[in-house]
């Protein structure tokens, strides 16, 4: 029969790093603990401080070797909430989450993601010429509403649909090009007098 995973008490999930120390100190009682120089149970860690809860899932620790060697970890079955300013002027840079290297994830497995502010920029820069992107990417939709809404490019603008495109403005629409070009897929078997059948193949690939 199967072992459930939480009530297997083998420690040799370290492998040939199975971590021993002697000088492991715990103080706690029904409510919580605090653990200095605690080992996981897979015994491949040591946590220079873990904090746990009643509630085994609500813990707190600081890892110091094995695969999560510098590692601060905060589990909560509940809320986790900070709040931080109050003493702290408008325009001040109050709350900052710097990662010097790597990516930095913030995944809501089973809900939304909101950003709410006064103002949100969105910056990507960089000397590279292949980074200082920003990238949006939708199963189903991406809509938008605002007053006004002001794109810019300096290289090139492209808007492409495999369905249906359209252009609207219910007041006005104003098209200016120093060169204006129309291509229809009338051009497939016989190219017109100007020219566009590379252009029409291109699109179609």
């Amino acid at each position: 029969m199967a072992t459930a995973g939480n009530t297997d008490n083998d420690r040799s999930g370290g492998g040939n790093n199975v971590k021993c120390n002697y000088t492991a100190i715990r103080y706690g009682n029904d409510h919580g603990s605090i653990a200095f120089g605690k080992i996981h149970k897979r015994a491949d860690v040591t946590s220079d401080i873990m904090l746990q809860g009643s509630d085994g899932e609500h813990c707190f620790w600081m890892d110091k070797d094995g695969p999560r060697k510098g590692w601060t970890s905060s589990i909560s079955p509940g809320n986790f909430q900070v709040e931080c300013g109050s003493n702290k002027e408008k325009d001040s840079d109050t709350c900052m989450i710097n990662a010097k290297n790597g990516n930095i994830d913030i995944i809501a497995s089973n809900g939304k993601i909101r950003l709410q502010a006064n103002d949100i920029e969105l910056v990507a820069f960089h000397g590279d010429t292949t980074k200082g992107n920003i990238k949006m990417v939708a199963s189903e939709s991406i809509s938008g509403e605002a007053k006004k809404i002001l794109l810019s490019s300096k290289m090139n603008t492209k808007i492409m649909s495999a369905g249906i495109t359209e252009v609207i403005g219910n007041s006005c629409l104003k098209l200016y090009g120093s060169i204006i070009g129309g291509v229809s897929d009338a051009v497939a078997l016989k190219d017109s007098k100007v020219g566009g059948q590379r252009y029409q193949t291109q699109q179609q690939g």
